[in-house]
This record gives C-alpha cells, structure tokens and sequence, in this order.
C-alpha cells in the first residue's frame, strides 16, 4: 500500500482527488492540505511514499518545496500550467498531471508509481527482468527481452525496441550499464550497447541484429569477442 498526502490551495482540487484515491486500491490517502506549511510539519513526523503537489499555490511553489523536503519520496505534480512540466522532469517527477485531471490519466500515474515503488524496494535479483527510465516527463518501464540496442545522441541514449517506439532518455553510457544485467548486455563501441540474445551473426567489425549493422569499435573488440565466445559456448 502507497501512503500518500496531497497538497493544493484549491478545496475543490483536493476533493476530486480524495474522491480519486478512493477508488485505486493501492493508494491510501493518509491527509491533505491547502497550506504548505502543515504539510512540512505533518513529513516531518509521519512516514509518506507519495504526494500529489500543486505547483501554483500562494504561499510557495509546489517545485520549490519539493526541492527542500527529503525526495526519497515519490511526487505526481498536479497543475493547470504545463510550463512546468520540464523542470518537473529535471526533479523526478513519477508524473505530471494537467487539470482538469481525468479519472483515467489519474489511475496511469497511481499505476506508474505503484510499478516503481515495487521497483525501489525489490531486491536487486538476476532475475530481473526490466528497467524504469525518464522519459518524456514521467517513468517509462522497459522490459531487457524488448531492447534491441541502445545508442548514444549527445548526453541522451535511444533504447531501441523491438516492434516498439524508440526511448530517449537522459543519461551517460556508464550509468545504463550499471542498470543493465552485465551477463545479457555489452558495450561494443562508444556509442553502442547491444543484448547478446538479440545477436544475429557477427562479420568482420560488423554486429548483425534484425538486419540492423552495428560497428565494433577497436578499443571494445577484444572484451567483445571475449565474451561471445562464453556466450556461445
């Protein structure tokens, strides 16, 4: 169960989540408030998993509290101005709702940190089978058994999918390789991570996956071959 609080200056915006809450079983709204100042109060005493934060409220911006209070816990941002999404996304938002907010999008972003609040206090398993990246101002989940490469744009990597949209999401090489299983992935160029699995034949400095060519680069070819010839023994 999420114990969550909300928080927003308007009454009325209060009650269509209270009523909201109500009916997603996995939610357990413990209060809410209409001034920042007693929610401060009421964190520091009473454990909390989640908050649903207005950002435009009189007394503080919903963004710049989140900022100063322990962001272990989880945020949904619940707003009628989308100009904040982006910085929203900067601070790990779970999601980012625009009112008027519909019953349907609600139960999305209840869903999405119902998912990665199992996701945080699982533990850390071969059995493992997917990863949640940012994407697109909320958490995206992606199964391992989907990714058919990862490529590298600037400071982002696309993750590749089979049958799938491409992801983009903002993060180093270094950083996804540490949240990828080490035995199902490899790093074959400076701007390539592949799945062995998905690995179709292997040509000269060449990858082939699906019809798709990824180069070797020559400072990854020799842990590469290293490590498909274990594969494939």
């Amino acid at each position: 169960m999420i114990r969550c609080i909300v928080i927003d200056d308007e009454p009325m915006a209060l009650e269509v989540i209270k009523t909201f809450c109500d009916k997603i079983p996995f939610v357990d709204l413990v209060q809410s408030f209409t001034q920042v100042s007693r929610a401060k109060a009421y964190l520091q005493n009473f454990p909390v998993d989640l908050i649903f934060l207005d950002i435009q409220m009189p007394d503080v911006n919903g963004i710049d509290f989140y900022k100063g209070i322990n962001q272990e816990k989880m945020v949904i941002f619940t707003t009628a101005f989308s100009e904040y999404a982006v910085e929203g996304f900067n601070l790990s938002a779970v999601d980012y709702l625009l009112k008027p907010i519909e019953f349907k999008r609600f139960e999305a972003a209840c869903a999405k940190a119902n998912d990665y609040f199992g996701y945080t206090r699982a533990k850390k398993t071969p059995e493992e089978s997917f990863l949640y990246v940012r994407s697109e101002y909320a958490l995206v989940k992606i199964s391992f058994s989907d990714i058919l490469y990862l490529e590298t744009l600037d400071d982002y990597i696309k993750i590749h999918q089979a049958g799938k949209k491409p992801v983009l999401t903002l993060m180093s090489m270094k950083k996804m390789l540490e949240k990828l299983p080490e035995s199902e992935f490899v790093r074959v160029h400076r701007s390539y991570i592949v799945p062995f699995r998905k690995i179709g034949s292997v040509r000269s400095k060449s990858i082939f996956l699906e019809g798709i060519e990824i180069p070797i680069g020559n400072s990854f070819e020799k842990n590469f071959s290293a490590r498909y010839a274990e594969q494939k023994n």
